[in-house]
């Protein structure tokens, strides 16, 4: 249970991290300087452990596709809407992962028939989605590429999921293996696009260097090593539902450590959407909290 905890906090206040380092970095910049902060971390961990490194090019040609999936898509995408939308909203639409997650195994990966609370699990997770977004009154301020922006970047992380388990578990690999293959991959990937430009303003501000190196070394360091090691555990699905904590986290940080302005309608729709995602993975849920525990 602690994993769960864990990930879930630290998770939650990425938004809240994100949010300070756009003030000197552009949403590239923190993408890799997260992958950067976060690889040297694992790093670190690897060398006190004296854990070796596969050579297995199977593996790594997986984890290859998770860094993708993973850092460097949806990590830039959510920076890039966080330009637009507050931490609070990004954290609130974090919230959808394990709907992607489970359309992600029923449409992609089939690992288990469709049953009717799923279906009525998504519906209402739908539900609360447009509510948040407050889709009556046109997105309200909210400019539709940002908002497509985190659609997106949620739809990657719940293929992610299910991919793990199908493709990456069966290999073997320790959690701290693939975590430092996947942010180095990263890293390695963001580099050139980092290096064209991915830094704003040159100027010494203390708290958003604290927030990039807390994004990284935390969320991007030791969140996939717990992430991995949960997912072995416990499985896609369940996994995913670390979610439920990411908006409140989001949302109590967004709200009294920056001042964001809170709709009603956000945080309606979020519990919503909590209430869908726990219809649509039904006892499975409790059961697999009992076995992290």
């Amino acid at each position: 249970m602690h994993l769960f905890l864990a990930i879930g906090v630290f998770w939650g206040c990425s938004f809240l991290f994100i949010e300070q380092a756009l003030k000197f970095l552009n949403p590239v910049g923190v993408s890799f300087l997260r992958c950067l902060c976060g690889a040297t971390t694992i790093w670190v961990i690897i060398l006190i452990k004296k854990i070796k490194i596969p050579r297995d090019r199977k593996l790594w040609m997986h984890v290859f596709a998770l860094a993708l999936m993973t850092n460097v898509i949806p990590g830039t995408l959510i920076a890039l809407a966080q330009t637009n939308v507050t931490s609070v909203l990004a954290g609130i639409i974090n919230s959808t992962t394990p709907l992607t997650t489970l359309l992600a195994i029923m449409f992609f990966f089939r690992h288990e028939k469709i049953k009717s609370h799923q279906v009525l699990g998504l519906f209402i997770g739908f539900i609360g989605v447009a509510t948040v977004f407050g889709v009556w009154r046109g997105l309200g301020d909210n400019a539709p590429w940002a908002i497509g922006a985190l659609v997106v970047a949620v739809t990657f992380y719940g293929i992610t999921y299910p991919y793990t388990t199908k493709f990456v578990f069966p290999l073997k690999a320790r959690p701290e293996v693939l975590a430092v293959l996947q942010v180095t991959f990263g890293g390695f990937i963001l580099l050139p696009f980092f290096i064209m430009g991915g830094i704003n303003k040159f100027e010494f501000m203390p708290i958003s260097i604290i927030s990039i190196i807390a994004l990284g070394a935390i969320t991007s360091g030791l969140g996939p090593i717990w992430h991995f090691r949960l997912l072995s555990i416990v499985g896609s699905s369940i996994t995913s539902s670390v979610a439920y904590m990411t908006p409140i986290v989001a949302v109590t940080a967004g709200v009294v450590l920056l001042g964001e302005p809170l709709s009603w309608n956000e945080p309606v729709g979020g519990l919503v959407v909590l209430v869908g995602t726990a219809i649509s993975q039904g006892r499975h849920l409790r059961d697999s909290l009992e076995i992290v525990e």
